[in-house]
């Protein structure tokens, strides 16, 4: 266990963070440190054909140990941490045989991480927990999710015996500003399928996700003396909040679970001569999906139509941007890929939590590439912030479950789903 937690302390002290307003992949050239660090690695434990490009994307290959024909498999995970809080300056903290109480992050800012709140934090009472220190993020999120798949790969070339085929690895930049699977090269990939490594939650397995647009409004105002500003005055900033409240209450983040889906605004700012906004539009149905793009499409309508006299052109500029789809749709045609990793996980004993992702992975792009690809659990907790930790024994458990995919893969005889499959697709037609 020792092993792991070096390994990924040796990652999460790597800043990696990523910049949305950035136009080159990767968007900051930090994330090269932990890149290039982990093609040395790669190189050091026995993998092949270990590569990266300009861009920053690291490949490298587990070649099969097995004669007969195996499906080539793979296993992804991303090196960049969040912009929504910093990532500079990671001072892990190791909690061994937590007792199920508060832990105290930081004394002198009195930031404590509580089980009264994060409910969650006793389900690994006796556990070893790695936590922040209260000023940065943990980056469990998901250099967990790297420190796994190393560790699989790592375990599997110590043990020649369990039987494995082809099996592929990639690391990529950016997943944190949308931009993971931009550059992403799946023919030179060549896997059948992939995981990513990237859930939370211990036995979380997860096929389904939001479908997701991004909106960016544009309100122009006109500014006039206060004191005559009366029928000449457009406030900018009072339309946002026309706009705002005109979106459909109870449909937030902080209101919904489930399939659920929302409208979250994620940045305003603004003056009385123009102001800016930006939200997002999330749901699990594309009916529904494609419903909320046009409501908020109907909201800048009737703006634009009740000043239209006063402003003379539209007063009011929406932009709406798809981002991502449910990768249900490409990966219920091959269930199989779900179902392997499902019985790997009850094999060692782990509740397979299969529930939609409330948000988006690296693996729903892939999927819509070509690549199907769910996620696995990476074990972590309250990403992008200061109460992040992880389990260690989670982290264990998901190397177990890597080894346990690559060893049913070669062991599984998949005509049967390929043959459904293939008739399932005859039917479409």
């Amino acid at each position: 266990m020792q092993h792991i937690i070096d390994r990924f302390i040796s990652y999460v002290t790597i800043d990696t963070e990523s910049d949305p307003n950035s136009t080159t992949t990767p968007s900051t050239k930090k994330q090269f440190d932990l890149a290039n660090k982990l093609v040395e690695e790669l190189k050091a434990i026995g993998m092949k054909e270990v590569t990266i490009d300009k861009h920053g994307y690291v490949m490298a290959t587990l070649p099969s140990n097995v004669k007969r024909s195996v499906p080539t498999i793979g296993f992804v995970s991303h090196f960049d941490t969040t912009p929504d809080f910093t990532g500079k300056d990671v001072k892990p903290q190791i909690i061994t045989n937590y007792d199920g109480g508060d832990i105290v992050l930081n004394k002198e800012h009195n930031i404590v991480l509580s089980p009264s709140y994060f409910k969650d934090l006793l389900l690994y009472k006796g556990q070893t927990l790695i936590t922040t220190n209260g000023l940065t993020l943990l980056g469990a999120d998901d250099k967990a999710g790297i420190t796994e798949i190393v560790t699989a790969m790592e375990y599997l070339i110590q043990h020649p015996e369990i039987e494995h085929g082809k099996i592929r690895v990639c690391f990529t930049p950016d997943e944190e500003i949308g931009r993971g699977a931009d550059l992403f090269d799946v023919k030179k990939f060549g896997a059948d399928w992939a995981y990513t490594m990237d859930g939370s939650q211990i036995g979380e397995l997860e096929y389904e996700n939001f479908n997701a647009a991004g909106v960016k409004v544009t309100i122009k105002g006109k500014s006039v003396h206060p004191g005559y500003a009366k029928g000449k005055m457009i406030n900018s900033m009072l339309i946002a909040n026309d706009f705002i409240n005109a979106l459909p209450n109870g449909e937030t983040p902080q209101e919904t679970k489930g399939y659920e889906g929302f409208f979250h605004v994620t940045g305003l700012t603004g003056s009385i001569e123009e102001t800016k906004l930006e939200l997002i539009i999330r749901d699990h149905s594309m009916k529904k999906f494609r419903a909320r793009k046009k409501l908020v499409e109907k909201i800048a309508q009737k703006i634009n139509k009740q000043y239209a006299k006063q402003f003379g052109e539209d007063i009011l500029i929406c932009d709406i941007k798809d981002q991502y789809y449910n990768m249900k749709e490409k990966v219920e045609p091959v269930m199989f890929v779900v179902d392997l990793a499902e019985t790997a996980m009850k094999s060692l004993g782990i509740k397979p939590l299969i529930k939609p992702i409330r948000g988006g992975t690296d693996g729903s792009r892939l999927s819509y590439m070509g690549l199907p690809c769910p996620n696995i659990f990476a074990g972590g907790h309250n990403f992008h912030g200061k109460y992040e930790y992880v389990p260690v024994e989670s982290m264990q458990k998901a190397v177990e479950v890597i080894v346990k995919i690559a060893e049913l893969t070669a062991t599984t005889d998949f005509s049967k789903a390929k043959k459904a499959k293939k008739e399932k697709k005859a039917k479409k037609k």
